[in-house]
């Protein structure tokens, strides 16, 4: 089976896929190439391809030998016009120019119009032949989207080599056919011609994938299926367009030559790497357009400057008309525009000034937080921000701080004011000069010189005005000695009228003297002392005392002074400690004494420690670097409380005596000795301390004392009981289930009277026992079998039952009975008590 292609305008691709390309003629393919083409063929059609590498690796010129075909760049030859093509043979020649070789080449281009051949039809019954594969192969095809037709059109032919001997039929599918978009091609099924019935779009559908079928009459298939490749050609439909609609780039104003402003981009929908998407980009216009200041780089698309002269001042805004044009920027190449803008940003290089060169204002002496003056100044710079924000320092002119400038953040202005008061008398104006910069740093621009700080001058008036007294300098010291008697004058504060330079008309009172030491004279202001002046005092503070005076004029102007009376030490304070220590035994066997001295420190340590003659016998005392002393046991002392004489000395002498309290005390440290005294000499030496468990021990045996005195107690009672009522009849107790039952009976029902005699004399009225008139229940109820005792001689277990006897009533029980039974388990209750004392 042959493949035969023959269609008006089919294409070769790129990669050697040929459209309308049947026979190749000749195996060189830089001397001669032969295209198959129909006999009409419609002006700029494309005819086929060559490739210029073949001959030369870069070829700078290609030109066609004949003026009805005209040839690209990339080898693809365009009919110039509509041709009508005979039966025979046409040819002409490509010339190829190397510059850089100075070689020439040409290649002949023959164009074979395409006849029609009749196929044979062939018999069933004819023997089968075996196919060639030579014959039956895909050729690549290509089709031109956008064709014009007429249609249907002519793709291609497929042949298969039974054909000559037998009837075949031939059959497509595939996308374009049977698939999306359905009905595109068509196949002669007698002939095998593929007709294609409309056009194509590239960008929508770039091949189409078939196979093509042979088979007889009678259904057999002498063939495999043949797989067919239709490439859609591109054809140069999509013009380029940019990106982004809107695109704003910044630079700032003063750059270099050659910054870089932005790249734009564009977007073509035709084949990539093809002539069709070689993208050129260029300005057509720049607004203002004078002077130029960008250029673009026609590959790329990145916009830079093109000189250093950018002013945000002068022009703050640029806009850009620009082009993209593909085909290599060819002017029959499509294209579109699109407008960009550059904005310019600002930079500080336009120095402040100011509206005038000078100032001139005035204000009253003594006036301070007031607004003098504003002053505007000027700055093309962009407003507000820091490029034009200004910011004013006085140079000269305040060295002593009178004033104070500022900036105002909503005008820029300069605001002037007074925060220290002026005095007439000293100045009568002052000359300020001011200067402005701005906050950020200037920029130097490359067309312009260093910046310099504009200045002005300000000349501030200062008024006259009838004020007060002046108290300069508003703290005055005043040296006196510790220890000055009362009635010593001392020199006062004086205050001064700032018109007379004078003292004379003042009147001066005392309105701050803490612990009253002075009073003051009304004319002078002189101090004289009603109090002993004392350095050790709690109001002075670090040898200072101070006395706040106001002095008046006869207006009642007044100023405030303060006078520091400055102390110098004497000594006359003797060494001090603490009137009581304490030793604990388990810790340490001494005690830390540490002396305070009130006088300063010329009249303080080194101290020295001497211990009373009658003290030496228990006590010895160390010295320890002139600030501290030890005083430690000579013995082991008993814990009780000491007294310990004391004599400490300072460095110049001055000493006294203290009667140190010491307590010795069984303890870890100071604040777990429980000991507390408050009249040694009222306290009785002891020599022992109980501790916890003796005291605990001591309690438990007064217990056990009382237990047995109340033992025998009972027994005493119960033989007196006994001899004067022999028989209690009907008496019962109730019987508790508690331990001692004896004992509950005993104190709870029963009141003993202290003294037997008296029960013995007294006789039995209504159920009371009389001498004291201690009543006791006459009715003692124990319930059976409620209470048991273990015998102690015994390993038995009794109870009041058992020794009454079986043979008696056990309900009920009789006070005889139950004292029976109680009496001799108390004694041997006594017996184990004089026991454990003992013991």
């Amino acid at each position: 089976m042959a493949v035969a292609s023959a269609a008006p305008g089919s294409i070769f691709r790129k990669q050697l896929l040929f459209c309308l390309l049947v026979l190749i003629l000749s195996c060189d393919a830089c001397r001669k190439i032969s295209l198959q083409v129909p006999s009409h063929l419609q002006a700029e059609t494309l005819v086929g391809k060559v490739n210029p590498k073949e001959c030369f690796q870069s070829a700078s010129l290609i030109l066609s030998s004949d003026p009805d075909f005209r040839i690209l760049e990339d080898g693809s030859i365009y009919t110039t016009h509509d041709l009508i093509l005979s039966s025979a043979r046409k040819s002409f020649y490509i010339s190829l120019s190397d510059d850089q070789r100075q070689e020439q080449k040409e290649i002949e281009i023959v164009l074979d119009v395409r006849g029609k051949k009749v196929p044979k039809k062939r018999h069933t019954k004819d023997p089968v032949l075996k196919r060639s594969k030579r014959r039956w192969a895909p050729i690549p095809c290509s089709l031109m989207e956008n064709s014009l037709g007429p249609f249907p059109q002519h793709v291609q032919q497929v042949q298969s080599d039974a054909a000559q001997n037998y009837t075949i039929f031939y059959s497509i599918s595939g996308p374009g056919v049977d698939k999306e978009p359905f009905n595109l091609f068509y196949i002669d099924k007698d002939t095998g011609d593929i007709f294609c019935t409309r056009s194509i779009d590239r960008e929508q559908y770039e091949q189409f994938p078939l196979y093509a079928y042979a088979t007889t009459a009678d259904g057999y298939a002498p063939e495999y299926p043949l797989p067919l490749l239709f490439k859609v050609e591109d054809d140069n439909d999509n013009a380029p367009y940019f990106e982004n609609k809107v695109t704003i780039f910044s630079v700032p104003e003063n750059c270099r030559t050659g910054t870089s402003v932005g790249q734009v981009t564009a977007i073509d929908h035709d084949e990539p790497d093809t002539l069709h998407t070689r993208l050129k980009y260029k300005i057509l216009q720049q607004i203002p357009d004078h002077p130029k200041h960008f250029s673009i780089h026609p590959d790329t698309g990145v916009i830079t400057t093109t000189t250093p002269l950018l002013d945000r001042e002068k022009c703050d805004t640029y806009q850009l008309i620009m082009e993209v044009r593909d085909m290599g920027g060819q002017p029959f190449g499509l294209f579109n525009t699109g407008t960009i803008t550059i904005s310019l940003e600002d930079e500080n290089d336009n120095s402040p000034y100011f509206t005038e060169t000078s100032y001139f204002t005035e204000v009253e002496e003594n006036r301070i937080d007031v607004e003098i003056l504003r002053m505007a100044v000027h700055d093309q710079d962009l407003p507000n921000t820091p490029h034009s924000k200004a910011i004013y320092k006085i140079l000269q002119g305040n060295e002593n701080g009178n004033f104070k400038i500022s900036t105002d953040p909503n005008t820029n202005e300069a605001v002037l004011c007074v925060v220290k008061p002026l005095n007439y008398e000293v100045h009568r104006e002052v000359v300020l000069q001011i200067g402005v910069l701005n906050e950020a740093q200037f920029a130097k621009a490359a067309n312009s010189k260093a910046p310099t700080m504009c200045t002005t001058t300000v000349t501030v008036k200062i008024k006259d005005s009838d004020e007060g007294p002046e108290c300069q300098p508003p703290v005055k010291v005043l040296q006196s000695t510790d220890g000055l008697p009362v009635g010593k004058e001392l020199q006062g504060y004086k205050a001064l009228d700032p018109e007379t330079r004078s003292s004379e008309g003042l009147r001066y009172k005392k309105i701050g003297d803490e612990d009253n030491w002075f009073e003051i004279n009304e004319h002078t202001g002189d101090l004289r002392t009603i109090k002993v002046l004392d350095r050790e005092s709690k109001f002075v503070k670090h040898d200072q005392y101070n006395v706040s005076v106001v002095a008046m004029d006869a207006a009642g102007r007044s100023c405030t002074g303060t006078l520091v009376v400055l102390l110098e030490d004497n000594n006359d304070h003797p060494p001090q400690i603490d009137k009581e220590v304490t030793i604990c035994q388990h810790a340490k066997d001494y005690a830390v004494l540490e002396p305070v001295d009130a006088d300063g420190p010329e009249n303080g340590p080194p101290f020295e420690f001497f211990l009373d003659d009658s003290a030496n016998k228990l006590w010895n005392l160390e010295t320890k670097d002139g600030k501290t002393a030890i005083l430690r046991q000579r013995q082991i002392l008993d814990y009780n409380y000491y007294t310990v004489p004391i004599i400490i000395k300072d460095r110049h002498g001055l000493d006294a005596k203290h009667m140190l309290t010491v307590r010795v005390c069984d303890c870890t440290t100071p604040s777990d000795c429980k000991m507390n005294i408050k009249n040694v000499r009222d306290f009785k030496p002891s020599n022992v301390i109980l501790g916890r468990w003796a005291i605990l021990a001591m309690v438990l045996g007064s217990a056990l004392l009382l237990c047995i005195l109340f033992t025998c107690f009972c027994v005493t009672a119960k033989r007196t009981v006994k001899k004067c009522f022999p028989d209690v009849a009907q008496q019962n107790l109730i019987v508790s289930n508690t331990e001692g039952p004896g004992e509950e009976v005993m104190e709870a029902n029963i009141r003993l009277p202290t003294q037997t005699s008296n029960i013995c004399d007294t006789s039995m009225s209504g159920g009371t026992l009389g001498g004291q008139g201690v009543k006791t229940q006459q009715s003692f109820e124990m319930v059976k079998g409620g209470y048991t005792l273990d015998s102690s001689k015994g390993g038995g277990h009794q109870t009041l039952e058992s020794v009454k006897g079986a043979g008696q009533d056990t309900g009920r029980y009789t006070y005889t009975d139950w004292h029976s039974f109680t009496q001799p388990r108390l004694g041997e209750e006594s017996v184990r008590g004089h026991t454990l004392i003992k013991n």
